[in-house]
């Protein structure tokens, strides 16, 4: 629906997750009897959760926590683990600064060089664990540094900016060719950041096993305040969605995953994500709030200290429960930041529905929630 926002433009209205929830139906099932297992190529998850690419959410040591009590941990390889022989005492640093001096310092921290012996070393660390290896790297970096990636042994590459798209145009650099680097690559690719149908099928048409869905939306953002872009999570992720409907008619059955990531802080932040089609969630804040995850207590992203235009910062988000906890239960808090698969589990429970596929033809209402 089209709303006139004056004589010469008109704006498309969409939703957040906050303006939308999902309504029972005549059946319900016991939480037990409910799957919330994913697959992603050949690799199998017990929950369908990524930990985002943040300093403050995944180190080698939580990628592997991660990947043990059933998820995925994405290790950023552009981050304090593959710049420095040991972040921790530059981790306890960020997690210090004044208020007034955060950003500039940060800049400064990770002025320094990624080293490609660290980037092995440190996937090779969590390969070591046994649990599925997955790295990020930016797309001005997937160039550079992706053989090292692949020779190390990377189960799943992620490649994820605020945006990415098909078709980056530039004057001054040759621009990655997502098509023709996905085909070449013996490893699935997920993708991403992408808010609309357009680009997201474009993306979908490189070969991408998996497409991110969200465009500054995060707790660490301030992309909305430095740019003025931003994507309404709901209608991104339906919108995204129904371009992999329409992909798997056009290549013949061919499914892509769709993976929320932003604006995911509480457990009815997830289930609202697969309710609208997300095959999966990546989350930053709501595990950076685990108090054995990197930031202690604090969370900031790759955004949060660029080096022309920060579009971020470092929170505050508190510690809520050990990760288990915050994954498994039981929740020590009634607000929705614990217990997230339990919460899960739950709603698709009361709602009747007994898979994530299943879940994501959820009924679902426009209910814009009010604080009075």
């Amino acid at each position: 629906m089209e709303i006139e926002i004056g004589r010469a433009k008109r704006g498309r209205r969409v939703y957040s997750f906050d303006d939308i929830a999902v309504v029972p139906s005549r059946r319900t099932r016991d939480p037990e009897d409910v799957s919330t297992t994913w697959s992603i190529d050949a690799y199998h998850f017990d929950i369908p959760v990524l930990a985002a690419p943040m300093d403050s959410v995944v180190s080698p040591q939580t990628a592997i926590m991660i990947g043990q009590l059933g998820g995925v941990g994405v290790l950023d390889l552009e981050g304090l683990w593959t710049r420095y022989e040991n972040p921790e005492p530059l981790l306890e640093e960020i997690r210090t600064l004044p208020e007034g001096g955060a950003t500039e310092r940060m800049q400064q921290i990770y002025s320094e060089p990624i080293k490609p012996e660290l980037v092995t070393a440190r996937l090779a660390e969590i390969r070591a664990s046994g649990v599925t290896v997955a790295g990020a790297l930016s797309p001005q970096r997937t160039q550079e540094l992706y053989e090292t990636v692949v020779a190390a042994g990377v189960d799943l590459f992620v490649i994820r900016g605020t945006t990415v798209s098909a078709e980056h145009v530039s004057k001054n650099s040759e621009p990655l060719n997502l098509k023709k680097f996905i085909y070449e690559l013996d490893v699935p690719v997920i993708v991403g950041g992408a808010a609309t149908y357009t680009a997201a099928l474009h993306l979908m048409r490189t070969g991408a096993a998996g497409v991110l869905v969200g465009f500054g939306g995060g707790a660490a953002s301030t992309t909305r305040a430095t740019l003025g872009i931003h994507a309404p999570m709901a209608t991104a992720v339906a919108d995204v969605a129904g371009a992999r409907r329409d992909y798997m008619d056009e290549s013949g059955g061919r499914y892509v995953h769709v993976i929320a990531d932003g604006g995911l802080g509480t457990s009815g932040d997830i289930v609202k994500a697969i309710s609208v089609g997300a095959d999966a969630v990546m989350l930053g804040s709501a595990l950076a709030r685990a108090s054995d995850a990197p930031g202690a207590g604090w969370h900031w992203g790759a955004e949060a200290h660029h080096a022309q235009l920060p579009r971020g910062q470092r929170v505050h988000v508190g510690q809520v429960a050990p990760l288990e906890q915050i994954l498994y239960g039981p929740s020590p808090v009634s607000d929705g930041t614990a217990n997230l698969m339990g919460a899960l589990r739950r709603s698709m429970a009361t709602t009747g529905y007994s898979d994530l596929k299943e879940f994501q033809r959820v009924e679902v209402v426009v209910a814009p929630y009010r604080v009075d």
